[in-house]
């Protein structure tokens, strides 16, 4: 049987909201099978539960946020992100303050910090998400349009494909596909970086965004090149981050998907309205279990094992 997944202990971790700027602390704890994963602000007077969902979304202005009841997390897409790539379906997540801490920039920390607790299969089958027919969300024409996509496809694999007007970027891979079923999360997409313009800075912080963004939690361009003293990590480090991204925001459909995802300059709005439009339409999917682990795709079993 492929089975459910959480944590054998929890783990901690202390950093600054990207957006925010505010200090937040960090639990990650081991839950029963069917909790999904569960974000909780035990900040608050009374603590407020808000289930990763994609219809509990209420921002996508450069992050993905989720809110319940007035209360909102923000920045969840990086985690979320972890999670799917080590197969985790049942997990709470406790804040101190209203923004997932940024870290590094990337997933890779919450990767180590998912697997420092250790991951423990769990009695219960894991369900997923099987497209059975093609789902696409758009917007605008041409070059500047944007869509994004969900095909039937035995396994979970993306394709992105960016574009940006930047020297540094166009230098780099604008296209990258990547197949969770090869193991290799971890070591190819979970270390690529969040990034950012020096030319969009003032106008962001001017909206209240950004305000911990800086050298050692993102790349950062000016106008010609990349100002990190240590370059990029992956010659397509931008292209992949969005493969990141896009696997944090469309895990917040509750179960993994079985699809091919592929997108062109999509973002966390276009992927939010992906998995709402497959919502939307019954027929375009359905939940399967597997109980010979043999009819499974390729790795799926070994999820939390992957390097």
């Amino acid at each position: 049987m492929i089975a459910q997944r959480t944590l054998k202990t929890l783990t901690r971790a202390v950093g600054v909201g990207l957006h925010s700027g505010e200090r937040v602390e960090l639990t990650l704890r081991p839950a029963a099978p069917d909790t999904g994963i569960v974000f909780r602000r035990i900040d608050l007077a009374e603590p407020v539960e808000i289930p990763a969902s994609a219809t509990a979304v209420a921002d996508t202005r450069l992050a993905s946020t989720l809110a319940r009841r007035g209360v909102r997390v923000h920045t969840v897409e990086h985690l979320m992100s972890a999670c799917a790539g080590l197969g985790i379906d049942n997990l709470y997540i406790d804040l101190t303050a209203e923004e997932v801490p940024i870290l590094d920039g990337s997933a890779a920390s919450f990767v180590y910090l998912l697997r420092s607790a250790g991951i423990q299969t769990q009695p219960a089958p894991r369900r997923f998400v099987r497209v059975k027919r093609p789902v696409e969300v758009s917007e605008g024409q041409g070059r500047l349009g944007k869509w994004a996509r969900l095909q039937p496809y035995h396994g979970f694999k993306l394709r992105f494909e960016i574009e940006f007007d930047h020297p540094a970027v166009s230098a780099t891979g604008q296209c990258v596909e990547f197949d969770l079923g090869s193991g290799q999360y971890a070591r190819e997409i979970a270390r690529a970086r969040t990034f950012g313009f020096t030319r969009d800075v003032e106008h962001m912080r001017a909206q209240g965004l950004a305000l911990g963004g800086g050298l050692d939690n993102a790349i950062v361009l000016d106008d010609v090149k990349v100002l990190n003293a240590d370059g990029l990590r992956y010659d397509d480090e931008f292209a992949k981050h969005k493969i990141l991204d896009a696997m944090g925001d469309l895990y917040l459909l509750g179960h993994p998907l079985l699809a091919a995802y592929s997108a062109y300059r999509s973002g966390h709005a276009l992927n939010n309205q992906l998995l709402r439009a497959l919502l939307a339409q019954p027929d375009a999917y359905e939940i399967v279990t597997f109980e010979d682990e043999r009819a499974a795709p390729r790795g799926f079993a070994q999820l939390a094992l992957a390097a």
